[in-house]
């Protein structure tokens, strides 16, 4: 039977096929489309301490090869978060990590204790450090490795859960981040987040995204992503969970040869709900007609002309 499971700190995944941040909801609103309980993880939209309605439209566009959005963290709070979607979890089987959004150190604090202080089957928490669609906060701390790190220590010291750091592409070392994500106590680091992008309509002469910049992601940025996961698996020791253009098994195995021990299928959502499925299906199938024992076999084993 072909072994696709992998393991993260002291959690056990039954795939590496994870479904990416701002791409599936609340993990919540497509059971009649989905079997989710077949996905690695789900990864829940960013909440915030307050519910946010986002920036204004026009908010997304379509591009070669992928798409820019500037949706601006839209969700309902933590409050609402903790009372209406929370007790949904319970019956599923799937990972449910939670991702966390906040403008200073305090916010990323008090939805982490609210959620903390109640029962909930929730694995982990994916930080978002690396969103460029917002005026203040997220991302003013994914290009800092001082507050990088005393983000991450003050989150560990209030949870056992899984801590995932989202790191930005958009930054000189995207390497640095990470180690001192890791130094900090995080159990592992996602990369990337969407790469900032502008589109114009050649015709009116307008930009295309109402804040004039974007998060770029979609097959465009896969190369991107890839070797920012290869940089990271050179110098850290923790797991990393690629993403960045996935749209195939294919693209799983990159990613894994890179170095990820997990994947993060985002943008592709859009197109067909049940990709995460199919990748499942087509990656098992890959696992069983290649050489590779299990998927953990293959992480960073990608041949370089320089070894």
């Amino acid at each position: 039977m072909t072994d696709i499971k992998i393991s993260i700190g002291e959690i056990f995944f039954e795939n590496p096929i994870w479904v990416a941040s701002g791409t599936f909801g609340y993990g919540t609103e497509v059971p009649e489309l989905v079997d989710v309980n077949r996905l690695g993880a789900i990864v829940t939209k960013s909440i915030t301490r307050q519910p946010r309605e986002g920036n204004p439209p026009p908010r997304i566009v379509e591009t070669d090869s992928g798409m820019i959005n500037s949706i601006g963290l839209a969700n309902i709070g933590v409050e609402r978060y903790i009372k209406e979607k929370l007790p949904i979890y319970d019956n599923l089987s799937t990972k449910i990590i939670m991702n966390i959004a906040g403008t200073d150190i305090q916010e990323y604090i008090e939805i982490l204790e609210m959620t903390e202080s109640v029962s909930s089957v929730i694995t982990g928490y994916e930080i978002n450090i690396s969103c460029p669609n917002v005026k203040k906060g997220g991302m003013e701390f994914g290009v800092d490795q001082e507050m990088t790190a005393k983000l991450t220590e003050e989150l560990r010291k209030r949870t056992e859960r899984l801590i995932i750091m989202k790191l930005s592409p958009n930054v000189s070392d995207i390497t640095s981040i990470g180690k001192a994500a890791q130094d900090a106590g995080a159990d592992a680091v996602s990369a990337i987040n969407t790469v900032i992008g502008m589109s114009i309509n050649a015709s009116s002469g307008k930009s295309d995204i109402y804040t004039t910049y974007g998060g770029l992601s979609g097959p465009a940025i896969k190369p991107v992503g890839i070797a920012a996961v290869h940089k990271l698996y050179n110098k850290l020791t923790i797991p990393i969970i690629g993403m960045g253009g996935i749209v195939s098994s294919e693209d799983v195995v990159e990613y894994i040869l890179a170095g990820s021990t997990a994947v993060q299928v985002g943008t592709a959502n859009y197109r067909n709900p049940g990709i995460g499925e199919d990748i499942i299906d087509t990656f098992s199938q890959f696992i069983d007609q290649s050489n590779w024992k299990s998927s953990t076999d293959m992480i960073g084993k990608v041949q370089t002309y320089n070894k």
